[in-house]
């Protein structure tokens, strides 16, 4: 990369530079992190789920506060995990809107993804990795289960980071190891990006002498990044020759149906379990991008899921729509199962494993970004049963954000619009 700087600086290829380098991290070559340290205290991890197509609120929210509420039908199918789980009603994301749009958003909380400039800011999950990524093999693993293109994981040139989409790769980066080729390759790719980040730390310096005030704040933003990122590669270099962790599991099969959503849910939340499990990352984003599905393998329904999601309350679409809801339900209580099963120092992984889960609209049949259906499970807060808010006036979901940053050990009292840490909800 060259940049002139006798000529003025178009502020676009300044942009896509910094844009391309941010996301260095997160190219397959970049991927090489792994082992299972054992630390003294177990160490604390991070899931966020979204289901991109909403939920029908009547069958999520309680209408009771407080840990005596009453089971709705999809919470009940959690009912294992009652006592480590916390159902919020009344929240939102402030300036986030244009209905199916805001799925960008979700863990960003970037208001006005409705407007043609709209650009992302850096999501929750990034901001941890870029702080605690270092410590395994992967410094964050973003997941979509179902069709598209869709990532909740953001980095702060408001580039979105490809998901994994296929089980046999996500299986492979995990436990094959790479041939001698593969990881001379990768430390010569390595070294090429350590040599772009030297090129754009030495532009920065110069445009530096030539912009406002503004700017060079900017400019120090970008440098900044340089440094975490240089910090970043030379911990990638340094799991390049280190042993993935063995498994007992089985390779998958691929998928060969995207419309088989129970079959590929169980195979991409098995293997973030594995993940979590080998400390192979700590901090996993999971997209649920279910519109263009037409699920099989669910009794009862024969429609695609977004066309059901615009169901004019017509009973027999609420009905179908329900079912095919109420296997998401399922497989995230497998998941959780599965956590809560699994054993770190004599204790359940889940009590150390922060779970969101939520939806980008209240309501996808009205296309409204408010009273979004959110729960967290795990991680070892104190859970409050059902943290209900007013739904006409939504209290910040983004206040929920700084609550996890701070679980996570990041000294932190905001993030996005959230302001302070989630009303209601105690570390335990």
């Amino acid at each position: 990369m060259n940049i002139a700087l006798r000529t003025p600086m178009n502020r676009r290829t300044l942009l896509r530079g910094a844009g391309a380098t941010l996301t260095l991290p997160f190219l397959e070559c970049m991927m090489p992190r792994l082992g299972h340290a054992v630390s003294p205290q177990p160490v604390k991890r991070f899931v966020g789920m979204m289901t991109n197509m909403g939920i029908l609120p009547e069958f999520f929210f309680p209408t009771k506060a407080g840990h005596q509420y009453e089971a709705t039908p999809y919470l009940d199918l959690l009912k294992a995990h009652r006592e480590r789980m916390t159902v919020f009603s009344g929240v939102s994301l402030p300036g986030v809107d244009g209905g199916h749009e805001a799925e960008k958003c979700f863990l960003t909380g970037a208001p006005g993804a409705s407007r043609g400039s709209f650009r992302n800011s850096v999501s929750l999950d990034q901001v941890m990795a870029e702080k605690l990524g270092s410590a395994t093999r992967f410094p964050s693993l973003p997941i979509m289960i179902g069709m598209g293109n869709l990532s909740l994981s953001w980095t702060r040139s408001g580039s979105m980071i490809p998901p994994i989409t296929s089980p046999v790769t996500l299986y492979q980066q995990l436990f094959v190891e790479n041939t001698v080729e593969g990881k001379a390759e990768s430390l010569r790719r390595l070294q090429r990006d350590r040599s772009l980040l030297d090129g754009m730390r030495e532009q920065f310096k110069s445009l530096q002498h030539r912009v406002g005030a503004k700017d060079r704040e900017r400019l120090d933003q970008f440098a900044t990044a340089i440094r975490d990122l240089e910090t970043s590669l030379a911990a990638n270099e340094s799991w390049v020759n280190r042993p993935k962790p063995k498994t007992t599991a089985a390779l998958p099969k691929e998928i060969t149906d995207v419309n088989d959503f129970k079959v590929n849910a169980s195979a991409m939340l098995d293997l973030v379990r594995l993940a979590l499990e080998t400390d192979s990352t700590r901090i996993v984003t999971v997209c649920l991008c279910t519109g263009n599905l037409a699920p099989k393998g669910i009794a009862g329904v024969s429609s695609g899921t977004h066309p059901l999601t615009h169901h004019g309350r017509q009973p027999e679409k609420i009905a179908e729509l329900r079912r095919i809801e109420e296997a998401h339900f399922q497989s995230l209580a497998a998941f959780f199962d599965g956590l809560s099963a699994t054993k770190e120092q004599d204790e359940p992984l889940l009590d150390h494993t922060a779970c969101l889960y939520g939806a980008n609209m209240g309501s996808a049949n009205a296309h409204s970004n408010d009273n979004l259906p959110a729960l967290l499970v795990g991680g070892g807060f104190k859970h409050a049963g059902h943290l209900a808010f007013d739904p006409k006036s939504n209290y910040p979901l983004s206040n929920l954000h700084v609550s996890l940053l701070q679980r996570m050990g990041l000294e932190m009292d905001a993030f996005s619009s959230g302001k302070s840490t989630m009303s209601g909800l105690e570390f335990g």
